[in-house]
């Protein structure tokens, strides 16, 4: 039998940090944040970006908190003093505003503030009546130390207070009034050591945009179809005509189809028809035929001289170009021959066309960007955006983002955006949120959304709840289109013009930025049968495969409308930002009651939209009052702007009374009776 063991004393783990300092200071849950971190959160440059952080201490040591930021490419950090905005959850808080587009890295810094820490307990005892002459001697060996790293103008002033703090020990009152001296305090929060002070890494980071990111009204527009002549095509030279109709409407970006070459073999004909006759001008998205393919202009556009000058006549007119990027190919793309290494290829060795079934597109070709040969592919297609961005292409709308990899992207945005920090990207990414989201987080400015297809009440609040939550708003910035070469809603098809007034004012109120494909002016809603999705329609004679030629002040157009709905989004600051949405009650569920206001409230719409343009509604609000910085005992006058009437309201309840056929919405801006 062995003989028992003594028991052993339990192994004792190493100290963290060995012989170092132990830290004091916790960092938490700074903001904005996207992805804890790893992406950066979207702001604007010029407007102020607040930083919010959770930062304490064990103990009851008092600490400051400061904020750090630089341009990615600066070396040197600017300071900004945080404040503590909620002692009892250690929140602490600051602004920064980024001067001009690009990227930006924040961190945040605490420290133990000793001076602050042992003046509460000095100011405490003075007060009580106790002796401080131990106290007052550690407060001076903190200014002596604080003497010791402050410059030479200043140190004396230090060790002199320190000297006098001493001689003064027994006199606890005039003690404290020197050691409060704003002068003196002022020079200990300039020169004292933040010898424990911890700092959030790695930074997290701010992509500052233009303005154009958050705020516009895009108008969609094939120039090959603003010409006179029924099935001519018109050159760019000739669609600048339209420029000024478009400007008079008060849009900011003209969006255009590819104007590149369009490829002959499998053209697709009218309404999407597998056979194209002689004239058919097939579609802009079947990319590339002998003339050139992404870096060429259609020469029955013109040149890019052509392109040039219609360019510069948009911005004459106060529109910035757009311009449409789809990354595919039609069979007749120069990149077939010279890049065969950069498709798709069957087990026969031919090159597969694209396909979504039940839908071919056998004009189209899509690119392998998982092609042994990619980085080639990649430089290239980065090649490409440089070209047009040299003829002023500042705003690129991206084709079906989501079927190339999110690599890709993120490599390429990051590097134009770092060349070129004013130029934007809009995602067409009509696809699942988690994709919709990650796009817009590795770095497209804008994107398609949902609103084309949220119709009800419950659809549009539920939804603009999603796309205003915090979190949200610091990656994703939403642009309403109302209407898309490929989408004709049910509700244009069946409510006609009123619908078209509703839905544009839905569009233009509840998103700072939104969009509409033209023909939208006409109240066009000519539908057919969708072939591949049971309900819905497409546009008949859609335009992606066919010159149309318009009447543009025909009877009934809406241009006026949309001119003035637009006057009031440039008028009004409370419509140029996502956030400041609340929604109000209403007694008829065919009513859209919301209010939009500026941080101040200097600034109050309230908008009430008849969702149903067949009936007139009658109901009473019940509105927030709060919200709009309100009482229930104030008078208030509400001014339609779209009518110019006037009336005065009091309280929560206040009747309203919506008839689509003449107006379907009040767009009321609320101000002192």
């Amino acid at each position: 039998m062995s003989p028992k063991k003594k028991p052993t004393a339990p192994d004792v783990a190493a100290v963290p940090g060995g012989s170092g300092p132990c830290p004091h200071i916790v960092i938490q849950d700074i903001r904005p944040a996207v992805d804890g971190g790893r992406r950066p959160a979207k702001r604007l440059a010029g407007e102020p970006c607040q930083v919010t952080a959770t930062v304490f201490r064990d103990g009851h040591a008092r600490i400051c908190v400061s904020l750090f930021w630089r341009h990615e490419e600066e070396r040197a950090w600017r300071e900004e003093p945080m404040r503590c905005q909620n002692p009892g959850l250690d929140l602490w808080v600051a602004e920064i505003t980024p001067p001009v587009p690009g990227h930006y890295l924040f961190t945040v810094e605490g420290w133990t503030d000793a001076y602050a820490s042992w003046l509460d307990d000095f100011r405490k005892r003075v007060e009580a009546k106790q002796p401080v002459k131990s106290e007052a001697s550690e407060g001076a060996a903190i200014l002596e130390r604080i003497a010791a790293a402050a410059a030479q103008k200043d140190r004396g002033r230090l060790a002199a207070a320190a000297q006098k703090l001493r001689s003064l020990a027994q006199q606890g009152e005039a003690a404290l009034k020197l050691v409060e001296d704003e002068k003196l305090r002022s020079l200990v929060d300039r020169y004292q050591p933040r010898e424990d002070a911890v700092r959030h890494d790695p930074p997290l980071a701010i992509s500052a945009e233009r303005e154009r990111a958050a705020f516009g009204a895009w108008y969609e527009m094939f120039p090959r179809s603003q010409g006179t002549v029924p099935g001519k095509a018109a050159t760019l030279r000739e669609a600048e005509r339209r420029l000024p109709d478009i400007q008079r409407m008060g849009f900011d970006v003209l969006y255009l189809p590819p104007v590149h070459p369009i490829g002959i073999t499998h053209r697709k004909g009218r309404d999407n028809s597998l056979q194209a006759g002689p004239d058919d001008p097939g579609s802009p998205w079947a990319i590339g035929n002998a003339s050139g393919g992404h870096d060429a202009v259609d020469p029955g556009l013109g040149t890019f001289a052509d392109f040039d000058h219609f360019v510069s006549a948009a911005k004459k007119c106060g529109l910035e170009i757009a311009l449409d990027i789809a990354l595919q190919c039609s069979p007749d793309h120069p990149w077939v021959k010279e890049h065969p290494e950069w498709f798709y290829r069957r087990p026969d060795g031919s090159i597969k066309y694209a396909e979504n079934p039940p839908k071919k597109y056998e004009d189209i070709y899509p690119l392998n960007f998982d092609s042994p040969q990619r980085e080639s592919l990649w430089r290239e297609i980065r090649r490409i955006f440089e070209v047009w961005i040299t003829h002023g292409v500042s705003i690129f709308r991206v084709d079906n983002p989501h079927t190339k990899p999110l690599c890709f992207w993120e490599w390429l945005l990051s590097d134009i955006t770092r060349a070129h920090p004013e130029v934007l990207f809009l995602a067409e990414a009509f696809t699942r949120p988690p994709m919709m989201h990650t796009l817009a987080k590795i770095g497209f400015t804008q994107s398609y959304t949902y609103f084309t297809w949220r119709n009800s009440r419950w659809e549009l609040t539920s939804y603009l709840r999603e796309l205003t939550e915090p979190g949200m708003m610091d990656f994703f910035r939403p642009n309403f289109f109302v209407n898309t070469p490929d989408i004709l809603p049910l509700i244009l098809v069946k409510g006609g013009r009123p619908a078209f007034k509703m839905r544009l004012v839905l569009a233009a109120t509840l998103s700072p930025s939104y969009g509409i494909y033209s023909g939208f002016e006409l109240c066009e809603n000519q539908a057919i049968p969708h072939h591949a999705i049971p309900d819905d329609v497409e546009y008949k004679s859609s335009e992606k495969y066919e010159i149309r030629v318009r009447d543009w002040d025909a009877p009934g157009n809406i241009k006026d409308f949309i001119a003035r709905i637009n006057e009031i989004r440039r008028e009004n600051p409370a419509l140029r930002r996502l956030s400041g949405l609340a929604f109000h009650d209403t007694q008829s569920e065919d009513l859209l009651c919301y209010s939009k206001c500026t941080p101040d409230v200097a600034n109050r719409l309230l908008m009430v939209v008849n969702l149903n343009p067949h009936r007139v509604v009658e109901s009473m609000t019940r509105l927030d009052l709060a919200s709009l910085g309100l009482s229930e005992a104030e008078p208030f006058a509400v001014h339609d702007l779209i009518t110019g009437q006037r009336w005065t309201w009091r309280g929560a309840q206040n009747y309203v009374r919506l008839d689509p056929q003449q107006e379907p919405a009040h767009l009321f801006r609320i101000e002192p009776a």
